[in-house]
């Protein structure tokens, strides 16, 4: 597909660009319907995050004194720190569809060759963190310990505000504990956490990680390349899309950060050009393959499983 990178993503900003506080952002969906009383609470909390994550790029609510309150607010409770995350968020963007051995703002992705040429010590380390328990426990592993440990360790002076959301996210589940009993703190925050982290975990590590997927040179990247050829679009229903604040519209939003999430599925809409991404879903067929896009062939032009590299190699 031979596009204009230019034309694409000035046309995008002129359409898309400005946010619309009065949008659906703040709304319901088209087509509610009834979840547990488990999955609400940490659907809720996706949106809450995507949310968030739309203010850091500021797509949204830019110049809002009262929004810079709440959402550092809401950053010293929800693992979260805004300068961790912005840190490692940012590099994600400057540096996604890129070979990477190291998981910064992002899942590792490294070439057959480089797996060949690893150590047994180096190959452990790669499989586990690209390993789909990971994801699973994305609460511990992803928002805990990637997000805010491991940043507050290496630079503690620069990232103070990671210790401070360790300690109030700790003390709201204690005081939760002490004068609600275990099962408030669990089902009021344990719980709902944990689904959300692993959806939220999910989600980002299959719009990056897909059967489909290209690995640009360095030398041939460009933030439009690796919006339409290393960024996926996840097709959901109507609820999901309304709780997962339209993520699953990734390309779009890699090739322009500032258009507010409730605004991706119109840019979609509106330009023919972004209307046939690679496309991936929460069925089980389609996380299957994700979790099997493991390396990247650089003689093949596509990403291998580990079983596919040995037999090649063999």
């Amino acid at each position: 597909m031979r596009v204009s990178r230019t034309w694409a993503i000035s046309r995008a900003r002129r359409s898309f660009s400005t946010a619309n506080t009065s949008s659906p952002a703040f709304g319901v969906p088209d087509k509610p319907s009834t979840t547990t009383g488990i999955d609400g609470p940490a659907l809720l909390m996706v949106r809450a995050f995507i949310t968030y994550h739309d203010y850091m790029h500021g797509a949204i609510l830019r110049d809002s004194r009262v929004a810079w309150v709440l959402f550092r607010i809401y950053a010293a409770f929800a693992l979260t720190p805004p300068r961790a995350w912005r840190k490692s968020h940012n590099y994600h963007h400057g540096h996604v569809g890129q070979i990477s051995a190291a998981s910064i703002g992002s899942f590792p992705m490294i070439t057959t060759k480089m797996w060949r040429e690893s150590t047994p010590a180096q190959r452990a380390s790669y499989r586990i963190q690209r390993h789909p328990l990971v994801v699973l426990f994305g609460y511990f592993t992803i928002f805990a310990y990637n997000i805010f440990i491991s940043p507050l360790l290496h630079d503690p002076l620069n990232h103070w505000d990671s210790a401070l959301a360790l300690l109030c996210h700790f003390v709201l589940i204690a005081l939760l504990w002490v004068y609600g009993g275990f099962d408030v703190a669990f089902f009021a925050v344990l719980l709902p956490v944990s689904i959300a982290s692993v959806l939220g975990s999910y989600l980002f590590f299959a719009q990056h990680s897909f059967k489909r997927m290209h690995i640009i040179s360095p030398e041939a990247w460009t933030y439009y390349r690796a919006a339409l050829e290393s960024s996926s679009y996840m097709r959901l229903n109507k609820l999901m899309q309304w709780f997962t604040g339209n993520i699953g519209y990734h390309h779009i939003h890699h090739l322009n950060i500032r258009i507010p999430f409730y605004r991706l599925p119109e840019a979609m809409a509106a330009i023919p050009e972004l209307q046939s991404p690679v496309t991936t879903t929460l069925a089980p067929r389609d996380i299957i393959d994700c979790f099997k896009s493991c390396l990247w062939d650089e003689h093949l032009q596509r990403v291998v499983s580990y079983r596919e590299a040995s037999r090649m190699a063999g």
